[in-house]
């Protein structure tokens, strides 16, 4: 299996230059508060790292504050701070898309390679590698996993999981609304079978969503009419998974494993994956929005390197 990896400019997100309020001097005072916001499922996996670090710096953290949002409407929120001069989160947990978007705005504060010692990359995986390098210096891989698409199923309701392109898209005509993804614009599964489909299908440029996934539209028209809906984000389709209403989910692997382990899915769940797979890499990261003082950033990175 080959792996591969893309970046946000196959998610549809729209970018604007903004301009950005210049960091406040260090300030002199306490412990800060750390207010985070999460539009990836960041948390999932790591909010025991953050507590666990405040535990062991009180100095250093009095409390955290967690927000979500969809990752969609993160460059917006925080432009709005940005442009108003008060920018009240100094800690983003971003997938992909919204890290992408923010870079390419200009709203992040650049970490390489000025932080190249304190995070050396020899550490990273070589999935980790390219995921930083994709990051363009500014974003801090957290979470980072071989991705997919892998589709995970319930063996009491399926039988005989697909074994091909062909036949998944059978089962799902012949069995209308047990087959379920999220909107790929919110979610790692969701993004990993839209960019996964054309190298399993053999699409003309698996890269170029424009002008080479003409397989991969037709499929996805296709079977869309017997999906019910498109949720906003992974945890729904894991919940109606669990629940029974679906039969057969997108994932990824990191969304296999985790759910699983934690009983959010049946145990005695499946996944297949199709012929001419290449992994689609998934992963996220942790950023900080300029307007943030030097000495929330100071903090946050000793945090960071807590992660990490």
């Amino acid at each position: 299996m080959r792996r591969v990896v893309f970046t946000a400019a196959l998610v549809v997100l729209v970018a604007s230059v903004i301009a950005l309020a210049p960091s406040t001097p260090p300030s002199a005072q306490g412990p800060l508060t750390l207010s985070v916001i999460d539009v990836s499922g960041d948390l999932s996996s790591t909010r025991v790292i953050i507590e666990n670090y405040q535990k062991a710096n009180p100095q250093k953290i009095k409390a955290v504050n967690v927000q979500r949002a969809p990752a969609p409407e993160l460059p917006a929120k925080i432009k709005a701070q940005q442009d108003a001069g008060r920018v009240d989160v100094n800690l983003l947990l971003v997938g992909q898309d919204a890290g992408s978007v923010l870079a390419s705005n200009g709203q992040l504060v650049k970490l390489f390679p000025q932080y190249d010692a304190l995070f050396p990359r020899d550490e990273l995986s070589e999935a980790g590698k390219v995921l930083q390098a994709e990051g363009e210096g500014f974003l801090l891989p957290s979470v980072v996993s071989n991705g997919g698409p892998v589709f995970i199923y319930n063996p009491s309701k399926v039988k005989q999981p697909p074994k091909t392109a062909d036949e998944l898209k059978a089962w799902v005509k012949a069995n209308p609304g047990k087959f379920m993804y999220a909107r790929p614009a919110n979610s790692g599964p969701g993004r990993s079978i839209l960019c996964g489909l054309p190298f399993i299908l053999g699409d003309k440029k698996p890269t170029d969503p424009l002008g080479g996934w003409d397989r991969t539209w037709a499929y996805l028209k296709e079977i869309g009419e017997s999906v019910e809906y498109y949720p906003t984000g992974t945890a729904i389709t894991l919940k109606e998974f669990a629940e029974g209403t679906r039969w057969i989910i997108a994932g990824i692997m990191e969304w296999d494993m985790k759910p699983r382990a934690e009983g959010t899915v049946p145990p005695a769940s499946k996944i297949f994956i199709l012929p001419n797979t290449s992994f689609v890499i998934d992963g996220h990261y942790w950023a900080i929005p300029k307007g943030v003082s030097a000495a929330e950033q100071e903090v946050i990175l000793d945090l960071m390197k807590f992660m990490r």
